[in-house]
This record gives C-alpha cells, structure tokens and sequence, in this order.
C-alpha cells in the first residue's frame, strides 16, 4: 500500500514532516549518528515524489525501505512511477531500481536523443567503506554513483577532441575507457557545451536509463543560509562513501563547499600535451584557445584554492564524503576508496556507455 504523507509545497518542492518510521529519507533527532537504526520497519511503500530530504546518517542501512514517486516526462507528456528499494545486511546495502527519478524530468529546452525508460538497476555499497592506498580515477565502463532516489551518475563523456570520425571541434562518440588519460574529454557541464540535458542535468543514455551530470537540482535544499542546517546524504558513490549536498558546518558557520580546482594557468593559454592534438579556437565547437573549462583537462587540482580533497571529498566530524560544487568536478574527481564491482559495466552495457553521450550531442544543438 502506498502511504501518503502530509506535505508542504514551498518553492515547486515538497517538504516532508513525517515520523522516523514513515520515512527514512528524512532526518528525526540525531539522525547524524552513523550506528542509529532509522530502518523504515512500516513495510509499506513511501512516497517521495518531490521530496528535500534531510537525512545526515552515512549509514547506507540507514536507509533501508522500499520508495515510489509520480513524475513526469515534460516534453513528452509521459508519467512515470519511480521505484527504489533499499535493503542491507552486515556488509553491504543493495539498490534495486527502475532508475527513475522522483522529480519531473526532461524539461526546459533540453533534448533527449533517446526517450528515457524504466531500467532494472542493481547496485551494491559497502557499509564501512576505507580508503584505499591509492585514489582511483573516474572512466567510463563505471557508472559513479546511485542516489537515494535510484538515479544513477555518470560523470564523464565519450567524446573528445580529436578522437573518432567526426569533424573537429564536432566529435560526438569514440572517445572510450582506453583515453582515460586523455586531457581533451569534453566536461557534459560546462556552459561553453550542449549535452541536451534537462534542468536537473541529466538526460539519457540510448538505452533510455536516464542519469545525471553533476547537481540534480533537486532532493535536498540548496541555499546553505535558508535552514541554516548542513545538507543532507543523498546518494552513495561506487566505493562505497556518501555523497552530501554543498552545505557544510565550517566552526559553527553553516556555509557552501568550496571546490579546490581552478583552471590551469589562470584561463591562459592552452599548452600542447604529448600525444593529444590541442584543440584550436573556432574549429567546429572549440571556444577558445584558452583553459576555459571545456574539456576536463583545463582544469588543476590545487589544494589551497577552496575545502575539498582532489576526489572532491572531506573528513567532517570523523566522516569522510564526497559533496556536491557548482564548479568542477561537480560531484566527484575520483573515488577514494574501492569501487564495487555491480557499478562496473561489461559488454553490452559498457559499449552502449561509450556511445552515449555522442549520441545526445549529435540531437542537441552542440556548439
């Protein structure tokens, strides 16, 4: 049976009010205490159709209960039921999804190659994740996180410059898990592109799982100074470690994150890097000559400049965890810890996410 709960509209978001038991997604007292049970023991299925959630706990048992949303797909006009189920036990926390989101979707002038479509995703976190000896860094063929919600992220594109059939300054596809290296990967957020996503940036891949970019807009409040609270878990990356909105509490001050990239050589000049063709300005899409932040690789890590690590993640009261910037990388610059294996594509899937972003480019006005 699906439980209706009380709610209060407060800027085209829902507000839920609601008791531990009823909804987990929503924090009651100290929920911040990792080793609490907040397990939604109802049985019943909860709706978290617009939800700002507000849970702090980085237990990923935490969340433990089976979740449904009505939303819909705006420029089709097309309804959709979300569907998440959360479960665990003394080792891992299992995800199993439909993948899509609780918020409306495909909105705005955004414009999706593939319509999106109900997928079955399965995804595994570990409870007590550790880093690791080294950082790993992000490629495709691994989709980078789940979110409360089921909706997956997938940070990186498969196109990059020079590499494929197409045009220069046009490339679409072809740009696969072998360029991990490459530093000419086009960034799908940065303004200076067009990757037809919607106002939440996502869109969809050709086999119609929709999946995010960066922020999704969505499911937590976004001004750090309106509740004056810190943002709450949102999601878990493939190693394992949670994923918090962009407020944080700096010695009492509740205040947003702060990215530690910045652009190489103060925007300068772009400088050759062996073995990669250096874009050139006003060839097909190429913007510039400059590190303006069209390709992933304008950008340097330097761990003065803002509040995050290079994964873009931070020890917080003995926590670590990734947080959401409105800057690069976004969400993640790499992972921490060890990634599980249900997050790894093989075959099929992981041809499909080679192809995917090329293929959204090629519908949506790329520029």
């Amino acid at each position: 049976m699906l439980r209706k709960i009380n709610v209060l509209t407060k800027i085209n978001k829902q507000v839920f009010t609601a008791s531990c038991l009823t909804l987990t997604l929503i924090a009651c007292g100290s929920s911040s205490d990792d080793s609490g049970d907040t397990t939604n023991n109802t049985g019943d299925t909860v709706d978290i159709t617009n939800v700002d959630f507000t849970n702090t706990s980085a237990n990923c048992a935490s969340y433990d209960g089976s979740y449904e949303s009505n939303v819909t797909d705006v420029n089709r006009n097309v309804a959709f039921q979300g569907s998440v189920t959360i479960t665990s036990d003394s080792s891992k926390c299992y995800f199993n999804a439909n993948e899509i989101p609780n918020h409306d979707f495909h909105d705005s002038e955004s414009m999706f190659a593939t319509n999106v479509s109900e997928q079955s995703g399965s995804y595994q976190v570990v409870k007590s994740p550790s880093a690791a000896a080294q950082n790993t860094i992000l490629n495709l063929g691994t989709t980078n996180a789940i979110f409360l919600n089921g909706v997956t992220v997938d940070l990186l594109a498969a196109a990059c410059y020079d590499e494929g059939n197409e045009p220069l300054g046009q490339e679409k596809i072809g740009c696969g898990p072998d360029q991990v290296n490459n530093p000419w990967r086009y960034d799908p957020m940065s303004s200076l592109n067009s990757f037809g996503t919607d106002s939440h940036n996502a869109h969809a891949q050709p086999d119609g799982t929709y999946h995010y970019h960066g922020s999704p807009l969505a499911m937590y409040e976004q001004n750090c100074a309106v509740e004056n609270s810190v943002s709450p878990v949102i999601g878990f990356a493939a190693d394992g470690f949670p994923i918090y909105g962009p407020c944080f509490n700096d010695s009492g001050n509740v205040r947003e994150v702060s990215s530690s990239y910045i652009l190489k050589n103060s925007g300068g000049l772009r400088e050759a890097v062996n073995g990669y063709t250096t874009p050139v300005a006003n060839v097909g899409s190429i913007a510039s000559n400059n590190y303006d932040g069209q390709f992933r690789g304008d950008y340097e890590y330097s761990a003065s400049a803002g509040d995050l690590d290079e994964c873009n993640g931070m020890l917080v009261d003995g926590q670590y965890g990734y947080y959401l910037t409105n800057s690069y990388p976004w969400i993640m610059g790499c992972y921490k810890g060890t990634v599980d294996s249900s997050f790894v594509s093989s075959g099929p899937a992981s041809v499909l996410r080679s192809l995917e972003h090329g293929e959204k480019v090629l519908h949506s006005h790329y520029h």
